[in-house]
């Protein structure tokens, strides 16, 4: 089983992914983004950097899925992710344009046909400005200059990406602007019989107590 935790800067992929871990006795595949160079630079001047960054991450994500994603899963283990290598065009058709993004997509196109998809892309939403409280709230310092347009475009996007999404792997849409899973447990049980009733994994309860959102 290989369930992928996609969603904007900010709405809490990495804190999912870690509390579910022992609930689907799983193994942990974390993006590494702090490693590149450019992401300070980035967030300050987007256009002069965006190609360097959206290269680094792409090489970066390719070769942490293609190396540890199939190992874990050849040995049977469950693994939970918290992005997919699809995240990262839709940065980069944001970020880059003309020459750059022609190249980027002839990148990523050789590169996305090695990588193994998962069982389940779990989509966690929230509203912009939720967004933007909660990346305040975790004051990581290369993104206290993000601006509040930016996530918004991006939040546009993955709404539009999702909505548009019919194809595998299956994806459930949770509506994270009322849930706290970090401090209340009901509400990642919640998120956690979401999941189970996606996968029809057992054990799983047909109906929740909570309304945590709608799937597609």
């Amino acid at each position: 089983m290989y369930i992928a935790i996609e969603g904007v800067i900010g709405v809490g992929k990495t804190t999912l992914a870690r509390l579910l871990q022992p609930a689907f006795q799983a193994a942990l595949q974390l993006e590494v983004f702090e490693e590149n160079p450019f992401l300070s630079d980035f967030y300050s001047d987007r256009a002069r950097y965006a190609f360097q960054t959206q290269i680094f991450f792409l090489l970066s994500r390719y070769h942490q899925q293609r190396r540890s994603a199939p190992e874990i899963l050849a040995r049977g283990e469950s693994l939970i992710a918290d992005y997919t290598f699809e995240k990262d065009a839709l940065f980069a058709r944001i970020n880059l344009q003309g020459d750059e993004l022609e190249m980027y997509y002839r990148v990523h196109e050789a590169l996305a046909e090695k990588i193994p998809p998962p069982d389940l892309i779990v989509y966690l939403r929230a509203d912009t400005d939720v967004l933007m409280q909660r990346i305040a709230q975790r004051d990581r310092s290369y993104e206290r200059s993000m601006e509040r347009t930016y996530i918004d475009q991006l939040n546009r996007a993955y709404d539009a990406f999702f909505a548009d999404h019919h194809s595998q792997p299956p994806v459930l849409v949770i509506d994270t602007n009322e849930l706290d899973y970090v401090r209340d447990p009901d509400h990642l049980k919640a998120v956690e019989e979401r999941i189970r009733q996606a996968l029809r994994l057992s054990p799983f309860q047909p109906e929740l107590p909570l309304s945590i959102g709608e799937g597609a």
